[in-house]
């Protein structure tokens, strides 16, 4: 069973964003950037399947510029097998994504598609849903378990009453949430291994897909600093305080 892992490089999750001066996006200079945490769960998921006996080949993609090699690498040092690099120097909306990744499996033929629930970046979480209706796979959303047997996969994903277990029939699309596993750390011989893997590089023409935007971001602006806060003597003086913000009533 083969299972594809798509991968994004995004900004380090403990780096914080700075917007550029003149309001046309963040400013990503001089900045470490590194997978997205829940793509790195994905790969944890898929590489654990192999463990298992479960999978057969782990393919990690990308889609991006040509330092998006490095999140490629990281991925490889986890333990996939082999990388496609789809180059791209302008920023991918998750419907070209889909696209992409449609075409993809259709070339590879995957099995199971596991990939982050939303990128941390613009936190659309949209191109798992696009991509099983693209490909009329049937998906499982938010996973915190997957068990894959008998041609099909169990995806159990948390609800507001609780959780629900969902049974789909392969192939199929999962998107991972941040309770389905803890990735592990690359080990330092892994790493020098995953300079050997074989790593593809591709362009959208190569696929025939348009990836031209179809949004235009007009102004990105940093969000409002939060007040602080006033402290109340008694119960009666706090409603009297909401009640003039309009939130009691």
């Amino acid at each position: 069973m083969k299972v594809i892992v798509p991968v994004k490089r995004v900004l380090d999750y403990n780096v914080k964003p700075r917007v550029k001066a003149d309001g046309s996006g963040v400013d990503l200079a001089n900045v470490k950037m590194s997978m997205n945490p829940f793509d790195e769960i994905a790969v944890e998921e898929a590489i654990r399947l192999k463990e298992k006996g479960v999978a057969t080949e782990v393919v990690a993609v990308s889609i991006g510029e040509q330092k998006a090699q490095e999140t490629l690498r990281t991925a490889l040092a986890m333990g996939a097998d082999r990388a496609i690099l789809i180059t791209s120097e302008e920023k991918v909306e998750p419907l070209g994504v889909a696209k992409l990744l449609k075409a993809i499996c259709d070339e590879e033929q995957p099995s199971l598609v596991i990939l982050g629930k939303q990128a941390i970046d613009d936190d659309n979480n949209q191109t798992g849903q696009m991509l099983a209706a693209l490909t009329g796979w049937g998906q499982g959303t938010f996973a915190s378990k997957v068990e894959v047997a008998d041609g099909k996969v169990a995806v159990t994903r948390e609800v507001d009453g609780g959780a629900e277990t969902d049974t789909l029939t392969l192939p199929a699309v999962v998107t991972t949430d941040l309770r389905l596993n803890e990735p592990r750390y690359a080990s330092l011989p892994n790493i020098m291994k995953a300079k050997s893997k074989p790593l593809a590089q591709k362009t959208a023409a190569d696929y025939g897909v348009d990836i031209a935007p179809r949004l235009t971001t007009l102004k990105v602006e940093e969000p409002a600093k939060r007040q602080a806060g006033v402290k109340v003597a008694d119960v009666d003086e706090l409603v009297s305080k909401l009640k003039t913000l309009g939130i009691a009533q």
